[in-house]
């Protein structure tokens, strides 16, 4: 019993913990996002963790997607995310297209520990799982890395890339020429030669693609992808969305981070409507992968795509490691929430 409980009190909550997009952004490098990503994955494969499919929230321009998750290590964690998706956000009112917010709380007592930005946190922590997918599934010499879709998930998805393959080029395209033209530019200084290229059939000449729009048709198909390549398709996180011709899903090698949330609202649900391909032509989620519970690539020729749809399995650990990492540090803003009225 506490000592709280023991004079007739209640036990003070702890404060909560008020984290911006600066605060996750230092809190963080490249390797502790890979790390949470592995960390994520690994737990909900050997069932340490644990996530519900997602709800969405239609709005007029976007929609609201929340996600939800328990992690169950030394301390349990559970975390849950409200993210706004509004594409057009960028042009017509100059906020980001992705906006929200992530509550961390422990899972044995239910007390809030952190309200973070969820800015950062939900670039950084898709971009580390299409690492940690390329890691495991693209060649090792893949030196050239196609980017489609050059906003703010295109660069986390380059310096992410650059972390696990030893890439010396970029090609960078975009439905706006002007937009891979000024990612070109602000990367120039990356370590790798950006280019940005009008043709999306230069996709042909790379070893890895990611492909991070909010694309609703799909505009990479199998004609564009060379044998070999590794593809991470990141932008179909809802229904609507899609970026993967069907025919290009049946040819390759798929693993998705969650089978049944990609058949729902993926790149794979658009694949199964057409009749290409089925939920169990699926060769592994990416958990099962890093527990080595199934292989990974078997030959130089095969083409690998990651359906990437987003897992609050990625929100969880991602969050408990910031928070671990903020708890260390002095001056960071934080609320007494759970007082007693």
């Amino acid at each position: 019993m506490s000592a709280a409980l023991a004079r007739g009190r209640p036990a003070a909550s702890p404060e909560t913990l008020i984290l911006n997009r600066r605060d996750v952004a230092r809190l963080m490098d490249r390797k502790a996002w890979l790390a949470a990503a592995e960390l994520g994955f690994r737990a909900g494969a050997e069932g340490r963790a644990a996530s519900p499919m997602p709800m969405a929230i239609e709005a007029e321009g976007g929609a609201f997607h929340v996600k939800g998750a328990r992690l169950t290590g030394e301390r349990t964690y559970v975390a849950v995310k409200l993210n706004g998706n509004f594409p057009a956000n960028p042009e017509t009112h100059g906020l980001p297209t992705i906006q929200g917010a992530l509550l961390l709380c422990n899972g044995g007592t239910g007390a809030l520990l952190a309200i973070m930005d969820s800015i950062e946190l939900t670039l950084r922590r898709t971009a580390a799982a299409s690492a940690l997918a390329a890691r495991l599934l693209a060649r090792p010499d893949s030196s050239i890395l196609f980017i489609a879709g050059c906003g703010a998930q295109g660069r986390a998805h380059l310096e992410a890339l650059a972390e696990v393959l030893p890439l010396t080029r970029c090609l960078a395209w975009d439905r706006q020429p002007g937009k891979a033209a000024a990612f070109a530019a602000a990367n120039a200084g990356s370590g790798l030669a950006v280019e940005a290229v009008e043709a999306l059939d230069r996709a042909e000449e790379c070893d890895a693609i990611a492909t991070c729009t909010t694309s609703s048709s799909a505009f990479l198909d199998e004609t564009m992808v060379a044998p070999g390549a590794f593809v991470a398709a990141v932008g179909a996180d809802s229904p609507h969305k899609s970026e993967i011709a069907p025919s290009l899903m049946a040819r390759a090698l798929v693993v998705a981070d969650v089978a049944a949330q990609g058949a729902a609202m993926g790149d794979l649900r658009v694949a199964i409507t057409a009749g290409a391909m089925r939920q169990a032509d699926v060769h592994a989620e990416l958990g099962e992968l890093v527990t080595g519970r199934k292989p990974g690539r078997s030959s130089n020729k095969e083409i690998i795509l990651f359906d990437s749809t987003g897992t609050a399995l990625q929100d969880v650990a991602a969050a408990a490691c910031i928070y671990e990492r903020a708890v260390r540090l002095p001056g960071l803003a934080s609320i007494a929430l759970g007082e007693a009225a």
